[in-house]
């Protein structure tokens, strides 16, 4: 059995603004903020079959295939897919030294879908969190991936113009006089 040696998440996570990160030669790979808009790839997996439970005459539970629920989970699964091709890590999942990606990409999008669902089991949830963590997905995927989505500096600067045009409400404090009178 193995020993030691490098684990995935052992240790603190590496700061790319370090000495160290820098002698070694580490960085991240700045993500488009604003996200892919290339083509979206085929789906690569085939229809996933879905079947409701019957009862026969006999009385015995039987499986039976469910076309209507098998292309509504289709639908879903496309529309899932089409939306993934529009976030800052498909840049990256666009790559050609990335093809080798698209099985876990494909098999994210088919378990988060089963998970939308109410056959997920516990197995299918924590696979879904391993399966984003390597497409980078999560905050610990990107890190992985060497990848960060970068700040898109426009957005920010019209944010904040926007917010310096918004006048400040004033409290009901503000609006308070003080009134003085003869007392007697």
């Amino acid at each position: 059995m193995a020993r030691g040696g490098a684990r995935n998440r052992s240790g603190p996570t590496a700061d790319p603004n370090s000495g160290r990160s820098d002698r070694r030669g580490y960085s991240l790979t700045a993500l488009p903020a604003e996200g892919y808009d290339g083509d979206v790839p085929d789906f690569p997996l085939s229809k996933r079959s879905v079947y409701s439970k019957e009862w026969n005459e006999a009385g015995k539970q039987v499986l039976v295939y469910d076309a209507a629920e098998t292309e509504r989970v289709a639908e879903r699964e496309q529309d899932f897919w089409a939306w993934l091709w529009t976030t800052p890590q498909a840049c990256a999942w666009s790559m050609p030294s990335e093809g080798w990606r698209m099985p876990a990409i494909a098999l994210y999008t088919r378990t988060f879908v089963i998970c939308e669902s109410g056959e997920a089991t516990a197995a299918d949830k924590g696979s879904l969190h391993r399966f984003a963590d390597q497409i980078g997905m999560t905050t610990a995927g990107l890190a992985e991936m060497g990848w960060r989505v970068a700040v898109d500096e426009t957005a920010e600067k019209r944010s904040s113009k926007a917010e310096e045009t918004v006048p400040a409400a004033k409290s009901s404090r503000d609006r308070m006089k003080v009134v003085t009178g003869s007392g007697g």
